[in-house]
């Protein structure tokens, strides 16, 4: 694999994320060489969500308070229905969702993440795919939602749940390793 040793990424979550979402991802990230971090509201540890259930806890590595999107290469959003709610409701996460965008920065959201694309107001004229459940709230986004397991618009990576993992990974690597992308913008 690719060595991107010199790269920074961010994951953005907060309780209630997807185990798989966090974790696949970071491990992928990890083994390219790319340092990341967990970013969250608060510090400390964060719950996992997995198989209908409460799963394992996270430690935060950064505070929003803490960080910028100069500090990262990239941004990874995971889903699960409540992390992602919950992130949208917080003005400051929603501008480091959209300052990544503002600064040409790979973006990466996969199942319910995108919620927090469309509550950042970044999905105009984009293509992009999710959890079905919220394929009204992405269109409605002016994004042109489609069924794949994985998208690629101009640095930005969509991926629909834990089953694209591998895909998802895949691309989220290599818009890392493009860099940014001009016609990524908010």
């Amino acid at each position: 694999m690719e060595n991107l040793k010199d790269k920074t990424v961010a994951i953005l979550a907060t309780n209630g994320f997807e185990e798989s979402e966090l974790k696949s991802p970071k491990d992928a990230l990890l083994e390219a060489g790319v340092e990341v971090h967990i970013v969250s509201l608060e510090s400390g540890d964060i719950k996992a969500w997995a198989d209908g259930n409460w799963g394992d806890s996270y430690k935060v590595d950064k505070t929003l308070d803490q960080v910028s999107q100069s500090d990262y290469n990239a941004l990874v959003l995971p889903g699960g229905v409540i992390n992602p709610d919950l992130l949208r409701r917080e003005d400051k996460a929603v501008s480091f969702v959209k300052s990544f965008f503002e600064n040409h920065k790979p973006v990466a959201a996969i199942c319910h993440g995108p919620w927090l694309l469309a509550e950042a107001d970044v999905l105009q004229g984009r293509k992009v795919t999710s959890f079905h459940s919220i394929k009204t709230d992405i269109i409605n986004a002016g994004a042109e939602w489609v069924d794949k397991e994985v998208v690629v618009d101009q640095g930005l990576v969509t991926s629909r749940s834990p089953e694209d993992l591998p895909a998802f990974n895949a691309k989220l690597i290599e818009e890392i390793k493009e860099g940014k992308h001009e016609t990524q913008t908010a």
